[in-house]
């Protein structure tokens, strides 16, 4: 049974180096994609706090304070 003709060393190459070629256009769409997501999420997560602080009656800069205030009381008084 013929097997038709056999590909050149080249011709291999240039397939393999057009395979790897779209992966890696792929791997950078999806790590944009994942970015994106990170960053909706991120978005996400500001909101909540947004919404708490804007429900809590204190400035943002008060809730910084206090937060600084609470950080620091637990690294000076760790458990």
């Amino acid at each position: 049974m013929a097997r038709g003709q056999r590909k050149t060393i080249e011709e291999k190459i240039a397939a393999k180096e057009e395979i790897i070629d779209a992966m890696q256009l792929r791997l950078e769409s999806e790590k944009k994609e994942l970015q994106a997501l990170y960053d909706e999420k991120k978005d996400r997560e500001l909101e909540r706090v947004n919404e708490l602080i804007a429900a809590s009656g204190f400035a943002p800069d008060e809730v910084a304070g206090l937060l600084r205030d609470y950080i620091q009381n637990r690294e000076e008084n760790p458990e």
